[in-house]
């Protein structure tokens, strides 16, 4: 079952499918995709995303981005509310990015966010989607002070060193792969994902950014995730339908509230 396991719904160019989200859902399919994780940046968006988890085979998440200044939460109440539906099958996206926040006011801001979506996460069991830019020994610390090893998560559209991968695996975090990997600039991404054993990945697209090779510079969209897969299926030198495989039970393993048989249908 291909999956792709973080993308942004609610932010997608709908342009060529007339407006229409299902249409754009509905050529996943086509490209084998049987599950979306619709993933959340800010929680005012919540009711949204939630309304598109009404379709079989789409999930979602409940959290805010480490960019999302203003929305940085101090106390988890409404990520709490959130987190009860049924649909929602993990924590995030939250994490901390030094790249495009450069302060110390605003690291801390985002370190006391992240640690209040750790410590919720694991209090529900649920999986924590963690982004992570330029903080790696934050991130690294956080997870092991705040987060539950059971639950874990996944460090997505990874492109940290080898190192930091293997920390993660470490405290039972997957690594999630974008298509990034695809990229001309990306050999030390490459060269991580063949070290990783195939029990630590996931795929991923991130859309409506960072479209794979061949489609880079256009915006990407779930049905390009299968361009990933097969990506990453050739870096480790296995069939796709392998890799499929394995990721799928990857993602069944740690995000446990989406059930293998939900599953997206063509839109009557």
């Amino acid at each position: 079952m291909l999956i792709d396991t973080h993308c942004h719904l609610d932010m997608l160019d709908l342009t060529p499918y007339n407006n229409d989200l299902n249409a754009a859902i509905d050529a996943a399919y086509e490209k084998g995709v049987r599950q979306l994780l619709s993933i959340s940046v800010d929680l005012e968006k919540m009711d949204t995303i939630l309304s598109f988890t009404k379709r079989d085979g789409v999930y979602a998440s409940c959290g805010v981005h480490p960019l999302q200044t203003e929305g940085l939460i101090t106390n988890d109440s409404v990520l709490r509310k959130y987190a009860q539906d049924s649909k929602v099958i993990a924590i995030g996206e939250t994490g901390l990015d030094y790249f495009y926040e450069t302060s110390e006011e605003a690291h801390d801001a985002q370190k006391v966010s992240f640690m209040h979506h750790l410590k919720l996460a694991g209090e529900l069991d649920l999986p924590v989607i963690v982004h992570t830019r330029n903080a790696k020994q934050d991130t690294l610390d956080l997870i092991k002070q705040y987060g539950n090893r059971k639950t874990a998560g996944v460090l997505h559209c990874f492109t940290e060193d080898y190192d930091m991968a293997k920390a993660a695996l470490d405290e039972n975090y997957l690594i999630s792969i974008s298509g990034i990997v695809t990229f001309k600039t990306a050999e030390d991404l490459k060269e991580t994902v063949r070290k990783l054993p195939l029990e630590s990945l996931i795929v991923e697209t991130d859309s409506p950014y960072l479209a794979p090779v061949p489609y880079r510079g256009k915006k990407n969209e779930p049905k390009y995730v299968s361009e990933v897969a097969q990506y990453v299926a050739d870096l480790k030198g296995i069939r796709y339908e392998a890799l499929l495989e394995v990721t799928a039970e990857n993602f069944q393993r740690v995000f446990k509230r989406a059930l293998p048989e939900n599953q997206l249908k063509i839109q009557a």
